[in-house]
Order: C-alpha cells, then structure tokens, then sequence
C-alpha cells in the first residue's frame, strides 16, 4: 500500500487551512445577501427583476428592427428568468448598430464565402429614484456565418439571420452580466 510522504502532507496542511478560512468569505453572485434591510430584495436576482427594458430605438421595418426586439426580448427573459418582474426600480436604455462584413472572398467569382455580422450596443441604467444614471457602458458582440454556395441564396439569407439571432443573445448576456455586476458591487 501506497502511503504519500509526510513532507507531501505538511505542505498540504497550510492550504487545506487557507481554503477552510476562507470557505465562508464568498458569496454566490445570485444567492441572498442575509444583510439586507427589511423590505428590500435581498439577491442580485430579486434587483434584476426590477429593471425595466425600454423598448430599443432603432429605425422602424428594418432588419435592425427586429434585431432590436430579439434584444430586448431576450434581456428580458434573461433579467426575470422568464417569471413576472417586480416593480420597476431602474430603466435600462439601450441604442445598438449593426455591421456585416465580407471574411472569405471566392477568387473565382468575387463572391463572399463566409462573412462576420456585428452588434454595437451603448446602454444606461438610470435609477429611478433619483433619476440617475448609475451605469453608462457599451459592450459588441461579432459573430460569423457561412454562405452555402452562391446559388443558395435563401440559405446565405437563413444564416444571417440566424447570426443576428446569435449577436442578439449575446449582447443580452452581456449586458445582464454588467448589470448583476452593478447590483453585486454596487460599481
């Protein structure tokens, strides 16, 4: 039988001390803070809740249109976890761009191959209460597509789309990571 050597086990001891020390001095980002005054959500989840998506301003019947609500639908979701909101506490504002661009050119044919469609989106947290702006930041998101054949162009169609469904969700993730951020650290 194998026995591991006592210098091997008095360089352990101290780490397995340190991490029982400091076992109790994290808290998960979506857990309940014990501190909380009474009446006050005491969870960044609980605070999320409150947060109310303005519908995004972007050009009306367009494809950043849709774009926009796939955004916003998804932030929304992604604040509430898909249960009712709580009375509102914050507005969140939201303007966002796109962009697309050509990767991989076809020699052959000067056709596009494979192409890149971007999302660039500034936001502002504003507190109610106070009418503040508490946080003021920007975040992108780029994602690539493919085009299957130039001949197939309801394909290449299909997946821009499915790359601005994509950029969408990612943008949203985004900016409910900086808010839980927010809520978290209070910065």
């Amino acid at each position: 039988m194998w026995w591991p050597n006592a210098r091997v086990l008095l360089r352990l001891v101290p780490v397995f001390a340190l991490a029982g020390l400091c076992a109790g001095c994290f808290q998960p980002l979506y857990g309940t803070h014990a501190s909380a005054p009474a009446g006050v959500s005491a969870s960044v989840g609980g605070m999320l809740r409150g947060v109310q998506v303005e519908p995004l301003r972007t050009p009306r019947g367009t494809r950043l249109d849709r774009v926009g609500v796939e955004v916003r639908n998804s932030l929304i979701f992604n604040l509430t976890g898909g249960s009712g909101s709580s009375a509102a506490t914050h507005k969140l504002m939201i303007d966002i761009d796109s962009q697309q661009r050509q990767i991989i050119v076809d020699i052959t044919t000067g056709r596009s191959d494979v192409q890149t469609y971007g999302i660039d989106a500034r936001y502002q947290l504003v507190d109610l209460a106070t009418n503040k702006v508490v946080v003021n930041s920007a975040t992108f998101a780029r994602v690539s597509f493919n085009i299957p054949g130039q001949q197939q162009r309801f394909a290449g169609e299909r997946g821009l789309r499915d790359a601005e469904d994509r950029a969408a969700v990612e943008i949203a993730d985004n900016i409910r990571n900086r808010l839980a951020s927010y809520f978290a650290a209070g910065t």
